[in-house]
């Protein structure tokens, strides 16, 4: 049963939302808490910057086609089936909600996931670092650009005043981090549990100060339960397209099977630590609670379907490897 429950930031994550609801932060507060989350994410992208290995970044032109086809389904593939369903159902979802799962088609892949459940279905792991670091890192320029495309007619923001402030509040802190990292780096990774902190605290920030103003507003009673059951629908749709058009694209397109699982498990996840911190920037107060549902639902739906495909892989692999020494003895 434990496959099927939330993971444990998942379960801190709807713990913020509940704290949020019953406790919004409100007046002089809202704002130190504003200012803080905002400190907390500069300061998260600093310390990313600080980690990324240069060398790790450039190794991924080594396998130029896998990871094109995976940045080509990140940001491409989800991009046109979020704007088809919402052209064939308009009226299916809200419009906040609708907005919120467009923005969930913009975002980068994941990191860490993607290459845990890479390494665990026996996939090309070094593959799936530099695809999923490349997916992250091109995502803090690439995500703004998209939503100032796609969403901007629907003034769902300021538009390319949006995209610098990304840049600003994101890009520039990564950029310096990297800068540093000839000088901090060794420090930053004898201290990743440092990371992990800034990591988990700036999101549960994030979303505490967007719920705050989301409930100010009445977000709750924006959407029934008809509503909710809706989204999880479209998110189970979006993921298990892009399962199937990565599964067997990879195997018509003729990839090993080391690869064709780093195309899966990278170009079907979306970031949830890229996502929350990029809406508080993006959207204003009251829009990015309802614009965080989609993609809170969709992590925890990524994590649990993954994992299955992952054991499944794994299972293959075993199979087949204890097949060998059977068809060796036969011979």
């Amino acid at each position: 049963m434990k496959r099927y429950l939330p993971d444990r930031f998942t379960q801190m994550l709807l713990a913020t939302v509940l704290l949020a609801t019953l406790l919004p932060a409100r007046g002089q507060f809202e704002d130190w808490m504003r200012v803080a989350s905002n400190v907390a994410i500069a300061l998260l992208f600093f310390l990313h910057g600080a980690r990324l290995s240069r060398a790790a970044a450039l190794a991924g032109f080594r396998q130029p086609r896998l990871h094109l086809l995976t940045l080509a389904c990140t940001f491409v593939l989800f991009p046109v089936l979020g704007l088809t369903l919402k052209a064939l159902f308009p009226d299916m979802l809200t419009p906040q909600l609708w907005l919120g799962i467009l923005f969930v088609c913009t975002l980068p892949s994941t990191v860490q996931s993607s290459i845990a459940f890479t390494s665990i279905a026996r996939g090309n792991v070094p593959a799936a670092i530099c695809g999923a670091t490349a997916s992250n890192l091109l995502g803090i320029v690439i995500t703004p650009l998209l939503v100032a495309l796609l969403l901007h007619r629907q003034h769902a923001g300021g538009g390319w005043h949006d995209v610098l402030s990304i840049l600003l509040q994101l890009l520039l802190p990564f950029v310096l981090g990297n800068v540093l990292r000839p000088w901090i780096g060794k420090w930053v990774e004898a201290h990743r549990s440092i990371l992990t902190v800034v990591d988990r605290g700036s999101i549960l920030l994030a979303v505490y100060a967007a719920f705050s103003a989301a409930v100010a507003q009445g977000v709750w009673h924006l959407f029934p339960p008809s509503q909710l059951a809706l989204l999880i629908l479209v998110n189970a749709f979006l993921l298990g397209a892009v399962l199937l058009v990565t599964t067997y694209g990879s195997r018509a397109l003729g990839f090993s099977r080391p690869d064709e699982i780093v195309l899966v498990f990278c170009g079907s996840k979306k970031s949830l630590a890229s996502g929350i911190p990029m809406a508080s920037v993006l959207f204003s107060g009251g829009t990015v609670g309802a614009v965080l549902l989609p993609i809170m639902i969709f992590h925890q739906m990524q994590l649990m379907l993954c994992a299955v495909l992952a054991r499944r892989y794994a299972e293959r692999a075993d199979r087949e490897d204890a097949a060998l020494p059977v068809a060796d003895a036969a011979r």
